[in-house]
């Protein structure tokens, strides 16, 4: 979540705030958050030919395999080369679809050197079966390199319909399990200590282990890292959306701030335009961050069996049926008095004599901070119940 400014860009921020006036200073702030949102986090993901690669890549950034954006899947090999796919929502993490090892032009030996090691955060290696030797000495070189690696067991949907069908008494957890262990004690049999395995379904993310997953990266991450990758996960549960609520909320102390200094400026109507326009703006990104602009909502739909107006059905929120601008912004608003009260406050207390303008930043900051907890609250709880409907839950918001 985003923290304190450091010692160093606070002092520098006292001094900017001392020499240069309000306005700098909010221009300060605001050049931190961006670079905060603008951290990189590239991830790799490769393994054998046919192991689910770019299915794994496309579901990650919430893209269906039939999208124009998306990685290119077969039964053969398609990913002839290394290739970058941006998230849709958050540009600044890539996934990489890398070719499979062993091929001809990726021989296992030199792999790690041809696709370009350095530039990963870490390492997803798949396999739709059991790991192999190829897979069992890439993950022994990125090892060597000082970076993590995790073990994605994918398709494991199929190998519980088979299940499902050989099985006289089948039970999904101890069938699971069984697969997870078979894998661990092979991946250890080959000199892998303590493998982290993971089996999913790059089609239901919401079963099997995917939530597991991404709870350890998120752990082991280096923290300035972590935030990054919690906005960019696909929501598979309940507890995911609270989370990207709670990094989302710690960004707002610091609009706040700067949405207080910009009032500090003489100029009347200036705060409020540029509060405006920060409302939309940070609006529009929970609205993608929650999953909750139209194609996403629609790709939840066809993955859920879900009508999309069913969906659609459980937002209640007038910035969630909406495209939002500041006129939807602007009376949503108007429906709190606190907030309008405040605005008018704000514009007024400007014409008093020396704490004029002290008193429009304080009104600033609690307008602005109650402005954006509103529109952050309202779309998490349109999430909660639209993903609820999708997967069909009935446990209370």
């Amino acid at each position: 979540m985003a923290g304190p400014l450091p010692n160093e860009q606070l002092q520098t921020f006292k001094e900017v705030l001392q020499n240069q006036g309000p306005a700098a200073a909010a221009a300060m702030i605001n050049a931190y958050l961006e670079e905060q949102d603008n951290i990189p986090l590239h991830i790799a993901v490769t393994g054998e030919t046919g192991s689910g690669k770019s299915t794994f890549v496309n579901a990650f950034r919430g893209i269906d395999n039939m999208d124009e954006n998306a990685a290119p899947t077969g039964c053969v090999e398609t990913t002839m080369k290394v290739e970058s796919y941006p998230h849709p929502q958050y540009p600044n993490v890539t996934l990489w679809d890398l070719p499979g090892i062993g091929t001809p032009n990726f021989p296992a030996d030199k792999y790690l050197q041809l696709v370009g090691f350095e530039r990963f955060d870490f390492f997803i290696i798949i396999s739709a079966d059991r790991f192999r030797e190829n897979d069992v000495k890439l993950a022994l070189e990125i090892q060597k390199m000082g970076k993590k690696f995790y073990f994605v067991r994918s398709k494991i949907d199929n190998n519980m319909r088979e299940a499902t069908r050989s099985q006289r008494d089948f039970n999904a957890e101890d069938t699971l399990k069984k697969i997870r262990d078979d894998c661990i004690k092979g991946l250890e049999n080959q000199g892998i200590q303590s493998p982290q395995v993971f089996p999913v379904s790059s089609f239901d993310l919401h079963l099997y282990d995917f939530r597991l997953l991404m709870e350890t990266l998120e752990r082991e991450l280096p923290a300035h890292k972590r935030d990054v990758l919690l906005l960019a996960m696909p929501i598979v549960n309940l507890e995911i959306i609270n989370k990207k609520k709670e990094a989302l909320q710690s960004k707002i102390k610091y609009l706040a701030a700067a949405s207080a200094l910009v009032a500090a400026v003489p100029i009347p109507g200036l705060s409020l335009a540029v509060d405006l326009t920060m409302l939309v703006d940070n609006a529009i990104v929970y609205k993608n961050t929650f999953g909750l602009d139209p194609k996403s909502l629609q790709s939840l739909a066809d993955s859920g069996g879900v009508p999309l107006h069913d969906l659609r059905a459980e937002m209640k929120s007038p910035l969630a049926l909406k495209e939002i601008s500041r006129e939807v912004v602007l009376n949503m608003l108007k429906v709190s008095v606190f907030h309008v009260a405040s605005l008018a406050a704000e514009e007024v207390s400007r014409f008093i004599p020396v704490f004029g303008l002290a008193a429009a930043a304080a009104i600033s900051y609690a307008c602005t901070y109650r402005a954006l907890t509103t529109i952050l609250d309202m779309l998490a709880e349109d999430a909660q119940r639209v993903f609820k409907k999708a997967l069909r839950l009935d446990t209370p918001v």
